[in-house]
């Protein structure tokens, strides 16, 4: 797509936005709609998008692949790592109210962190699995 310049121009006008918004419903997830899950695809998205403007190769060198797999362990050790912060609080498995000074604030500790490592484990493995397709037909 490198002759097509408004295609480029208008991709390279809406990437930011999209990453904007994705962190928005990222935090502002456990305020309404929202959270880990959906900002991680939406963030995805933006990376998926760049990839087809810009190219794979050139995708592949701005996020490398080894770091998808660090923000894949990443995400998955601060969700785990929320879940035995509980415990070792004197709470249950994901009972966030010991997480804070009082329940509320550790429930919104305990969400924020939650859906924070959810959002970005989604974001890695789903650019993972698009590099994984994407790269497919240069065997």
């Amino acid at each position: 797509m490198d002759n097509n310049l408004i295609v480029r121009e208008v991709a390279n006008l809406f990437l930011p936005i999209i990453v904007l918004f994705g962190l928005y419903v990222q935090f502002h997830g456990d305020f309404g709609p929202g959270g880990g899950f959906q900002a991680g695809v939406i963030i995805a998205v933006g990376v998926i998008l760049y990839a087809l403007v810009h190219g794979l190769t050139k995708t592949r060198q701005l996020i490398p692949l080894r770091v998808i797999r660090v923000l894949m362990a990443v995400g998955l050790l601060l969700y785990a790592g929320t879940g035995i912060a509980t415990l070792l609080l004197g709470g249950e498995f994901l009972n966030y109210n010991v997480l804070g000074s009082d329940p509320l604030t550790g429930q919104h500790v305990g969400i924020l962190l939650i859906e924070l490592g959810v959002g970005i484990t989604v974001a890695a493995v789903m650019v993972m699995i698009f590099y994984a397709f994407a790269g497919r037909g240069r065997e």
